[in-house]
């Protein structure tokens, strides 16, 4: 580790030092629910590290030589050797570092990485010259597992990430498919630890236990795991996710799916239209949700609350924030909290995420 880099606090932490300190933290920020807070679900010691396969860094380009890293309060910190990476993103950074032109004529100001794919972000609008990328380069990248690599031309890079245009495949393919079979884009997001989210799916489908003709409602679905789950137990299933290329994964990944695009808020008239068209009396409509770190949009928890009226949610969070918001807020509206379990999603660093357990109360 490089002492300054902030990104893993918990890094010199026992692995239960690191889970007592989380579970205390949610207990805390969960305080009125914290009797249904079980212990943290984690990896062992050796899945704490080279975990790390999706990343976003920043770039310095300095002493004739190219640096990757984060920013840390206006402070550039070079990583190329981060043990959280994988040694797939390792070798990818050290690879880049000796072969990219410099800054001059290759304005490179991120890269980004979504496991087998990366793309390298540059600030311009002009394609500049790739003959850097020689057959030797390629060989290694598909030795270390690349299975795609594009330049992104973004004008505004350092405002925000991508824009609306500007992608050129230099090598490779546009998608991949990841370690349990769904295809994923450049610009996807999937979890970390595959075997910990998977366990997450697994308990959410256990507590909705959806049948045939039952209606599930999947809301920030992503690129669609959560969606084929229901769709294997013969659920009417809905999903809508902002992205347009988790959108198009989605729809290849669970076909049988309906798959909107947008945010959850401004697809509401056509979710009503769906449970309209799709329910049926005798049985059970559910919702399963997994937000940003911002929670659920307020328009769509009064219409979950409120119209939809699910018999059961489960709640997949990020941010125990808002999520403390949400459910109080599902509480005092006919919705108890059975269980929260919290999953060490992101080990050596603070964050927690929890799948919460939800049942509509019977009056």
């Amino acid at each position: 580790c490089v002492e300054q880099c902030p990104g893993c606090p918990h890094r010199l932490m026992s692995m239960n030092e690191s889970l007592d300190i989380k579970e205390k933290w949610l207990q805390k920020k969960l305080d009125v629910f914290k009797d249904k807070i079980q212990s943290v679900c984690s990896v062992d010691e050796t899945g704490r590290w080279g975990y790390r396969r999706k990343i976003q860094l920043h770039t310095r380009y300095e002493n004739n030589c190219w640096h990757l890293g984060m920013i840390h309060r206006k402070e550039f910190i070079a990583i190329p050797d981060c043990p959280v990476h994988s040694e797939k993103t390792r070798r990818l950074i050290h690879v880049l570092i000796s072969v990219l032109p410099p800054f001059d004529v290759f304005p490179l100001f991120y890269l980004y990485q979504s496991d087998s794919l990366v793309t390298l972000v540059l600030k311009t609008k002009e394609l500049p010259g790739t003959d850097w990328m020689s057959e030797d380069i390629i060989n290694i990248l598909k030795i270390s597992g690349i299975q795609g690599f594009t330049l992104h031309l973004n004008p505004s890079a350092g405002r925000r990430m991508f824009a609306k245009g500007g992608w050129h495949l230099l090598w490779g393919n546009n998608r991949a498919v990841n370690d349990n079979g769904l295809v994923y884009g450049f610009t996807s997001f999937s979890q970390l630890i595959p075997g910990l989210h998977h366990q997450s799916l697994d308990e959410a489908e256990r507590f909705l236990n959806p049948a045939e003709e039952d209606c599930v409602i999947d809301l920030y679905c992503g690129i669609g795991a959560s969606l084929i789950r229901w769709l294997r137990r013969g659920a009417a299933t809905i999903g809508v996710e902002n992205g347009a290329e988790a959108v198009a994964c989605a729809r290849i990944n669970a076909p049988e799916a309906t798959v909107l695009r947008g945010a959850c808020r401004q697809r509401l008239p056509q979710l009503k239209q769906y449970i309209d068209e799709k329910f049926k009396a005798g049985h059970q409509k559910m919702v399963y949700v997994n937000p940003p770190r911002t929670g659920i949009e307020s328009e769509v928890l009064h219409w979950i609350v409120f119209q939809l009226l699910p018999d059961k949610i489960a709640y997949l969070s990020c941010s125990a924030g808002t999520l403390s918001r949400d459910l109080k807020f599902l509480s005092d509206n006919n919705y108890q909290v059975e269980q929260i379990i919290p999953y060490d999603f992101f080990p050596q660093t603070h964050h927690i995420e929890c799948l919460v357990l939800i049942k509509r109360k019977i009056i």
